[in-house]
């Protein structure tokens, strides 16, 4: 029965596997003698992930930032502008603004980047207000849970700016760097925008540095990965500089691919050995073609690539390697021969 219902859902037989998991995974739940209240989680996630996927499909390939801030920031709050200057700047360079669609840094964003080129995933809380008018249906989605909510707001964006906030901003934030520390995500550019003068980012900084890093419990450079910074300029510059040249990346076995969007010269890849060659458990960092899975599956063809067996606990590092193939000198619009 399970065969047949997947049949009839998928017309490819990569997606009938899957969908024919996700029932199986529901039947089993039933068999299993699962609690009722388990039961309600399990389905209301399921319900507004497929909402919240069928709201982003059709920009998959737009380019998207997701906004981090405080709901309680007001209209005449420094942070309030910063937030609706970025997106609206990043709006005209073609971006996508993804918030949380609630009031605050979250309205101050959307209205920065405009109806058309915003998508909001709000929460349903009992004491906060709702979703702003400027993101109404359809370009809205909304979430019973965090879990759920947290995903969309990461899961679809390729930068991210986070400004000042309560505890739900810290979460996000916290989680973005776990998951790029982690490996568990690929590298995004992170930023943490600050008021003008202002010192919430700033002091935070201080702290992981200090406290974090001082007691052992994170690596000295894991901070090097975000920007913090009060300059929108920065920002935006953090932001749509981090794709300059590196495209994207894929695992085949146990070989990393980078892709870019030029091929290096010789001098530029001796030179990434130079100062990037420990990252590799084995061997060098080499150019490649498309490797054979890649050319199956028909992934980034016309992207020039980078080879390299990375060492897997090196994986958080990779943001340093990225900034370097961006400031190559074969890289499009740098204007520097490359710092390595």
């Amino acid at each position: 029965m399970i065969e047949q219902l997947a049949r009839e859902a998928s017309a490819t037989g990569r997606s009938r596997a899957l969908i024919e998991r996700i029932l199986a995974a529901g039947v089993h739940l039933g068999l299993d003698g699962t609690d009722r209240l388990d039961l309600k989680i399990t389905a209301a996630a399921l319900e507004e992930m497929r909402h919240a996927f069928r709201l982003f499909a059709p920009y998959d390939d737009v380019p998207k930032v997701t906004v981090f801030g405080s709901a309680r920031t007001g209209p005449t709050d420094p942070g309030y502008r910063q937030a609706n200057q970025v997106a609206a700047a990043l709006a005209r360079d073609g971006w996508m603004v993804v918030t949380g669609a609630g009031p605050g840094i979250m309205e101050a964003a959307g209205s920065g980047a405009g109806p058309r080129q915003s998508l909001g995933v709000s929460i349903r809380l009992p004491f906060e207000e709702g979703p702003v008018p400027s993101l109404a249906e359809p370009n809205r989605v909304a979430m019973k849970y965090f879990f759920t909510r947290k995903l969309m707001l990461v899961k679809e964006s390729k930068g991210f700016v986070c400004l000042p906030g309560g505890f739900g901003t810290l979460d996000e934030t916290f989680e973005l760097l776990t998951l790029q520390q982690t490996g568990k995500a690929e590298p995004v550019p992170i930023v943490l925008l600050d008021a003008p003068g202002g010192t919430y980012w700033s002091a935070l900084g201080a702290f992981v540095d200090a406290e974090l890093g001082g007691g052992g419990f994170i690596a000295p450079d894991d901070l090097d990965r975000v920007v913090i910074t009060d300059s929108v300029e920065v920002a935006v510059a953090e932001i749509t500089g981090f794709w300059r040249n590196y495209d994207s990346l894929r695992w085949v076995g146990d070989r990393l691919v980078l892709r870019l969007n030029a091929e290096p010269g010789d001098a530029e890849v001796e030179a990434l050995n130079a100062e990037f060659g420990q990252l590799a458990a084995s061997g060098r960092i080499e150019r490649t073609g498309p490797l054979g899975p890649e050319r199956s599956d028909h992934d980034a063809l016309d992207k020039a690539r980078l080879v390299l067996r990375l060492d897997r606990h090196r994986v958080g590092d990779l943001h340093r390697l990225i900034r370097a193939i961006n400031g190559l000198a074969s890289a499009p619009g740098a204007a520097t021969p490359p710092s390595v």
